[in-house]
């Protein structure tokens, strides 16, 4: 019989990432080991979830108990043992690519950039818009057979693919690792009154409203024995293994039983309850939300008319999307994901601060769910009549640790000084063109020529790269028999791109793929147009600075107001590279009058596409168009080289680890790494790896990542 290793991590760890890490270690470690010789199998319990493989080897591996992505094969222990590993031991972290998604999802149509439906890209960290996200089975993570997580990305985009060529320094660059923890990437989110936000206070309010609401419900607590309240938040924090609480109801009546369903849902959010009648005596059965029950109406609870209809709160997240967050406190709370309210998504690899909003909810109930929940608090608790919209901040606050740096102290300082003076080229970060070899905006580009048939095989047809083992499958059936129905049935998760499309053809027929198309949610189908519209912009904003440089020029744009306004000879003399604009195409905006903005012109009609002729047939896919800055300064910059022996300690001083009153790490001068710890605000829609870029003057291209960590791993 095989022996086998496990290796344990943090709670909610995809599959995919299990085997990008395994592929790693296969590839770097165990090269004759082929993959289907290995037996994925996982475990989950509320603190940590066991992921082992059985394999027909002696082998033992013992690892950091981490999130599965963090661990570095570099540091694992092999040992000649038979069992399985029961203690795992601490190890290093490994060396993360760049999966950093800072643009923002583009709200209506307002003429202005940073805040119209060309806004930008899904975000994670750069701001407020409506969130786009890349589709699942587009650009999954990897799992083929032997190959390396590097091998797989070799098909992958980098920044010369989309457009982003240019530098507006001349400093000369050097290397670093960017997220080689989660915990190197801090974002804090500004918001519209320009304060940057932190979770400072886990406190409930306390006011006149909050007593009067308890005077109204004094009884919750008093209906359950403390026994039962042990019982209840040992099922809550998931520790019951009977799956349920049941309560047995002596001198049952019906109003008792109101007060129990009552008190255990409103002092253990996330738990459902209901009556069952056995041998003749009735008990209340607790147990955990979920599906439906999770999704059904809110219950209408006593709200008071003197308090703010919304409940307003800081919610802090370690390496977490911020739709899966909401996404889980609407679980707990038994709420649909639409009565929360927030400003801006941000970045999953990374610890971000935002403020939400939700619905007639009481801080008391989101405040219990600090007692049962990872890797997310809840704090700053206050009561306003309004929600949030999106697009309403004024930016984000970075805290970004780039580690191993090649840089001298010089160099340090000639690159830092120059993008607190200067700024860096506003491009579109390379997330918002996804990370296989079939681009987003090749899809837009179909979807803009009306050309539907090719739109549904740029989506479906087999390609290279990292992607998930059904999804390949599926679209090998999708080649094999052009059957909607069939290559549907290999699909396990049907919300992916794929199988929303595929159910669109089975529905509708392949003779009416618009409608088909219809299927996949709108955000995700506009992404692709506006990917389209990024690489145009980026690439000829990359063509205006190689021809006119870091001047303002006659036939350059500004902005007066909303509108653009061509300038002058004379004119330019009076404007400096940062007021110049550059428009993303489409129906509503002018082009600059020199020679870049024939070029416009000249690039879509290679594409097959009129200028002139941005409205489209179907009108979600018609562009209005937009501006936006080339250059971006950013505020609130510094900057220290830091020295530290210990690779896995975390060299910024987190929101929750201070109210932990954890101390501040401490840094030893004569540590033997050196890391850049600097600090930056940025506005809406721009990307903070643009910057980080002007820095170091690397690709930041998954693809040049996975090799830069490649030779890192040797």
């Amino acid at each position: 019989m095989g022996a086998g290793f496990r290796l344990t991590c943090a709670s909610g760890v995809s599959h995919s990432h299990v085997w990008k890490t395994l592929a790693l270690i296969t590839s770097r470690l165990l090269p004759s080991i082929n993959r289907n010789s290995v037996k994925l199998w996982t475990f989950k319990t509320p603190l940590q979830a066991t992921v082992g493989w059985k394999i027909r080897r002696v082998l033992q591996i013992r690892a950091l108990s981490l999130p599965l992505h963090l661990q570095h094969p570099k540091h694992l222990a092999l040992m000649a043992e038979s069992e399985l590993v029961s203690n795992p031991t601490p190890v290093g972290e490994k060396r993360g690519a760049l999966q950093d998604g800072d643009g923002e999802a583009p709200a209506k149509k307002p003429k202005v950039e940073c805040d119209d439906e060309n806004g930008s890209g899904p975000n994670p960290d750069g701001g407020g818009g409506e969130e786009e996200e890349e589709p699942e089975g587009e650009a999954s993570d990897g799992e083929e057979g032997g190959e390396s997580f590097a091998d797989m990305m070799k098909h992958g985009l980098t920044e010369t693919d989309v457009g982003i060529l240019k530098y507006v320094s001349d400093h000369e660059g050097f290397s670093g690792i960017l997220k080689e923890r989660y915990s190197d990437f801090v974002v804090h989110e500004i918001n519209k009154q320009g304060k940057i936000v932190h979770l400072d206070d886990l406190s409930i309010p306390t006011d006149n409203v909050e007593e009067a609401e308890t005077e109204q419900q004094p009884q919750d607590c008093e209906v359950l024995t403390e026994e039962q309240k042990k019982q209840l938040s040992e099922l809550q924090l998931f520790k019951n293994k009977e799956g349920n609480v049941s309560i047995e109801m002596i001198d049952d009546t019906k109003e008792k039983r109101t007060l129990v369903h009552k008190a255990i849902k409103t002092l253990f959010p996330g738990l459902e309850t209901k009556t069952e009648e056995k041998d003749g005596q009735k008990f209340i059965v607790a147990y955990h939300a979920a599906g439906k029950k999770a999704l059904a109406a809110p219950r209408k609870h006593f709200w008071p008319k003197n308090r703010g209809s919304y409940c307003h709160f800081v919610l802090y997240k370690e390496n977490k999307d911020t739709m899966d967050a909401i996404n889980l406190l609407s679980k707990f709370l038994r709420l649909r994901p639409n009565m929360f309210s927030y400003m801006g998504t941000k970045d999953k690899r990374a610890i971000t601060v935002q403020e939400i909003a939700v619905l007639k909810i009481t801080a008391e109930r989101l405040a219990h769910l600090n007692k049962c929940l990872m890797n997310l608090k809840l704090g700053n608790f206050c009561y306003k009549n309004h929600p949030l919209k999106l697009g309403e901040l004024q930016g984000n606050h970075f805290t970004v640790v780039i580690r191993n740096i090649s840089g001298t102290d010089e160099q340090v300082h000639q690159a830092m000084t120059s993008l607190k003076q200067t700024g860096f080229i506003n491009y579109y970060g390379m997330q918002r063109f996804g990370t296989t070899a079939v681009a987003t905006q090749q899809v837009g580009r179909a979807i803009l020529r009306n050309d539907w048939n090719q739109v549904v095989d740029l989506i479906l047809k087999p390609r290279p790269g990292a992607e998930k083992e059904y999804v390949v499958r599926c679209r090998e059936e999708w080649a094999k028999s052009q059957d909607p129905e069939a290559a549907l049935k290999k699909l396990p998760n049907k919300r992916c791109v794929e199988g929303q499309l595929l159910r669109g053809l089975s529905m509708y027929g392949k003779k009416n793929i618009v409608t088909a198309f219809g299927q996949i949610p709108r955000n995700n189908r506009l992404m692709y147009v506006h990917s389209y519209q990024s690489v145009v912009w980026n690439t000829m904003v990359s063509r205006r600075i190689e021809a006119f440089g870091l001047k303002a020029v006659a036939g350059d744009l500004v902005l007066r107001g909303t509108t653009a306004h061509p300038l002058s000879a004379e004119e330019a003399e009076t404007h400096s590279i940062h007021d110049i604009v550059m428009p993303l195409p489409g129906y509503d905006v002018i082009y600059p009058s020199h020679h870049i903005g024939d070029g416009y012109r000249e690039l879509l009609s290679a594409d097959g596409l009129d200028l002139d002729n941005m409205r489209h047939k179907v009108k979600d896919y018609s562009l209005a168009g937009a501006y936006r800055r080339i250059i971006i300064t950013p505020t609130n910059v510094s900057w220290e080289v830091i020295n530290y022996d210990d690779p896995r300690i975390s060299l910024v001083h987190s929101d929750f680890e201070k109210l932990e009153n954890k101390p501040a790490p401490v840094f030893n001068k004569e540590g033997k790494y050196r890391a850049l710890r600097m600090e930056f605000s940025l506005p809406p829609s721009t990307y903070a790896t643009m910057a980080i870029r002007e820095v170091l003057k690397l690709d930041t291209s998954i693809k040049k990542q996975t090799q830069l960590n490649t030779v890192w791993f040797n």
